[in-house]
């Protein structure tokens, strides 16, 4: 029987916490961020105004995980909430001027740890690395829809 420490599995969850770790401290050092805060920009950048139910879908977390994350955004001076106009129960949050002008900062941040992370691999084994990575998101995926289980991740795999 294969030890925990050397399965797949196990690996890409030492990778996962590793990648995280890199991402928070470049979006730190950049721009004040937490990891995970720049996903809230990288969905108002595609759908600005969008309201917190919203977010919390796309994002896959918890309602209280949002609620914090869009205010400390918002002290940051990131985004802004304001209430529907149609319906003031409903939030929605906006970006602000700084939360626009993050994106090149944010994508720097990726692409730096990207850089450092493959570093060493050829463009086709980055390509067949991600491809790999894809397709084990994507059995997970199939796998939590067939027995009704909530989904390892609400986006697509792309």
């Amino acid at each position: 029987m294969k030890q925990i420490e050397e399965t797949v599995s196990h690996a890409l969850a030492q990778l996962c916490k590793t990648h995280r770790y890199q991402i928070d401290s470049a979006l730190r050092s950049a721009l004040g961020l937490r990891a995970g805060q720049e996903m809230v920009l990288l969905q108002l950048l595609a759908d600005d105004g969008i309201t917190q139910s919203q977010l919390v879908e796309r994002l896959c977390v918890e309602p209280p995980t949002v609620t914090k994350m869009i205010r400390r955004m918002e002290e940051q001076g990131f985004v802004e909430r304001s209430a529907d106009t149609s319906d003031a129960r409903v939030m929605r949050v906006f970006l602000t001027e700084r939360g626009r002008t993050a994106q090149a900062a944010m994508e720097q941040c990726w692409l730096a740890v990207e850089d450092r992370a493959t570093r060493g691999l050829s463009a086709e084994e980055r390509a067949t690395l991600r491809y790999l990575l894809l397709r084990v998101r994507h059995n997970l995926e199939a796998d939590a829809a067939s027995n009704d289980q909530e989904p390892a991740c609400c986006s697509p795999c792309s």
